[in-house]
């Protein structure tokens, strides 16, 4: 299913409005159903609004030193890099995860084999 593309001025205001519903003690599942997106939605553009801050250590005069284009695409081949290497560990996790479960699933059925069997009309 493909999803709808919202603009980012669209994302501001929804935002603002879960900040709102928060500060009311609303759940994250009322505030993504209240926005009408998915939980997930709702954490990958509260994580887009605390990366697009300005992080505290870093003073005003860097900010202005550094041009606003090349911060762009620094920290979007940062961010690259970062999701790629982020993709490798979860697959990892998944890969480990599943040859696990296929352990158990044979312990299982090793278990429940002499349970299956008939016994012999002999």
């Amino acid at each position: 299913m493909v999803g709808k593309r919202h603009a980012s001025d669209e994302i501001s205001a929804k935002l603002a409005q879960a900040n709102e519903l928060a500060a009311k003690g609303k759940t994250q599942r009322e505030i993504s159903k209240a926005l009408g997106v998915s939980i997930m939605t709702y954490h990958r553009w509260k994580k887009m609004l605390k990366s697009s801050e300005p992080s505290p250590d870093m003073g005003r005069r860097a900010a202005e030193i550094v041009p606003r284009t090349v911060t762009t695409d620094a920290s979007s081949e940062e961010t690259i890099k970062r999701l790629e290497v982020e993709n490798a560990q979860l697959r990892r996790l998944v890969t480990d995860m599943l040859l696990e479960k296929l352990k158990y699933e044979e312990e299982l059925r090793a278990r429940q084999a002499p349970r299956m069997r008939r016994p012999d009309n002999g």
